[in-house]
């Protein structure tokens, strides 16, 4: 039996631990069904509204044979009578085996840590980190290209509140990767992260525009939404929101390898008629997060899948 862990961040995983969890996750892509969480039960937790992670989740819980319990509108349990995050996870983890939580406020992953020896999977916090959806990206981009060194990703959008583009970039620090970071003054790279970067010796540019010399030197073009929950002002939000759409013919110099990656849901910043062109991976990604997550889960859970088969 491994030991068990949270994975509230990605920076709570070493090279190593993340490269073990690609194998893992590819192994599950291969072996999806099994009953190694036979007998466990999860919590999935959601403070803020979430589709795809929370059924991604729960789908890997059920084809590992665990039991789910939880929520998905906080509006429905106790926190609407005013209890506090430290009392609910103390009171669920007297149920559970692990809990998967999404959370609007920074920081509250962390915190349900401090609060329960029960392991936590952070699936979401304000915009902070997301590493389930970092682990996923990574595996979609080491099953497109066949590596995570030497390559070169396009990071467009919301780079400011995005917290998938956060986590990965962090993810990606391990290996030899060159950014383009191509966002409105608005909404460009917060500047601790070019910190990070200048301070790791990360090869990196920051463009606002999106230009087909940028396109055709790319391996993954990252496409991100701009999140109108995030604004306070709506009308700062319309003036950004369309600024960069990505559209088929855009791609036409682009190299055969390329990979065009968005964490969904995506709004109009990618086209639909680029749905149809093989270089386009958004769906095929979000179903590598059904593998990332079960290899999320048996970490935590101090599982090797391997040895339990």
């Amino acid at each position: 039996m491994m030991k068990k862990q949270s994975i509230v961040s990605i920076d709570n995983l070493s090279k190593q631990e993340i490269l073990s969890l690609l194998e893992d996750a590819a192994w599950f892509e291969q072996h999806p069904n099994h009953k190694i969480l036979d007998g466990k039960v999860i919590a999935t937790l959601f403070f803020e509204p979430s589709t795809r992670t929370r059924l991604s989740f729960e789908t890997a819980v059920n084809r590992l044979g665990g039991r789910i319990i939880g929520f998905s509108d906080p509006a429905a349990t106790s926190t609407s009578k005013g209890e506090t995050l430290k009392d609910t996870i103390k009171m669920v983890s007297n149920y559970v085996d692990l809990i998967v939580m999404r959370h609007y406020l920074e920081g509250a992953a962390q915190y349900a840590t401090e609060v329960t020896d029960v392991p936590i999977i952070n699936a979401g916090d304000g915009a902070h980190q997301h590493p389930s959806q970092t682990m996923l990206d990574l595996y979609s981009i080491y099953k497109t290209q066949g590596r995570l060194d030497d390559i070169t990703v396009t990071m467009v959008g919301d780079l400011k509140y995005g917290r998938t583009v956060h986590s990965l970039l962090q993810a990606l620090s391990h290996f030899r990767v060159k950014f383009n970071f191509v966002a409105c003054d608005e909404l460009r790279m917060p500047r601790e992260f070019i910190t990070f970067c200048k301070e790791n010796h990360i090869d990196f540019t920051e463009s606002t525009d999106f230009s087909e010399e940028v396109i055709n030197n790319s391996d993954i073009i990252y496409m991100t939404r701009v999140q109108r929950e995030r604004f306070a002002d709506l009308a700062e939000y319309d003036r950004v929101k369309d600024l960069y759409t990505l559209h088929n013919a855009m791609l036409d110099g682009s190299r055969e390898n390329v990979r065009i990656l968005h964490p969904l849901p995506r709004v109009n910043e990618i086209n639909v008629d680029v749905d149809d062109n093989p270089k386009a991976y958004y769906f095929q990604q979000a179903k590598n997060g059904l593998f990332a997550r079960q290899a999320m889960i048996c970490k935590c859970l101090g599982i090797n899948p391997k040895q339990n088969n």
